[in-house]
């Protein structure tokens, strides 16, 4: 099985790329557009220039590594991306051939979580416009990391029941410092997942946004509440 795993920044999506990687029959791959998407789209974020160095900028090379075989000699093949990564232009028809997840966060908690780690944030940067956008053109199941994190052991099983992949309970926990499959902007954005050996408990109150921001959750809010209302249940 590929598993295109698509998600918005700051939204658990590390640690659930840990949880298919703890199972031991999954290869992992991190976020494999964002040197591509950082050289085409020029946009300034922390590491842009070692990113597009370290790793494939070419997106139709990166394509044809996500339809090719599943690598490692694993039975599955888990990729975490994010929608905004996606370019006009950027090939996808290999996502055909995966089972599609799309994992959302409410954008409140999304832009209190990225304004710590970078000063300026638009729409485009925590991709909720183009998660839509996906969704509607992929289909595919929606979970929401507020759910993972009540119960994590209760999602993780009806996420896999959902997708036909036997349920394993090395998912819910991994060991400390990080994953060999990281991307090198892993020391500027994982510091938490990777002081964790599993998923956090749940979430409290919604954090108050910033006047500054207030618009950009106004212009959030409706795709995740869309998408929110499809999202898999327990």
């Amino acid at each position: 099985m590929k598993i295109a795993m698509w998600s918005g920044p700051r939204n658990l999506s590390t640690a659930m790329m840990y949880a298919f990687a703890a199972r031991g029959d999954c290869a992992v791959w991190d976020e494999p557009f964002y040197a591509a998407y950082l050289r085409e789209s020029g946009s300034a974020h922390p590491l842009a220039a070692e990113i597009i160095a370290a790793h494939e900028a070419d997106p139709a090379k990166v394509a044809a590594r996500c339809a090719g075989a599943i690598p490692d000699g694993k039975a599955h093949f888990y990729m975490k991306h994010m929608p905004h990564h996606m370019l006009p232009g950027f090939p996808l028809d290999w996502a055909a051939d995966c089972v599609n997840i799309h994992l959302i966060r409410h954008p409140s908690r999304v832009i209190a979580s990225y304004v710590a780690k970078r000063e300026t944030v638009t729409l485009e940067d925590i991709g909720f416009r183009q998660q839509t956008a996906l969704y509607q053109k992929l289909g595919g199941v929606i979970i929401d990391s507020d759910e993972i994190r009540k119960a994590p052991r209760a999602v993780l099983e009806a996420l896999c029941e959902t997708i036909g992949l036997p349920f394993a309970d090395t998912m819910l926990h991994w060991p400390k410092g990080g994953h060999p499959s990281d991307g090198v902007w892993a020391k500027h954005w994982y510091a938490a997942v990777h002081d964790s050996t599993g998923f956090a408990g749940a979430e409290g109150p919604l954090p108050v946004t910033a006047e500054a921001h207030k618009p950009l959750l106004v212009a959030a809010l409706p795709h995740y509440e869309r998408m929110r209302a499809e999202a898999l249940t327990v």
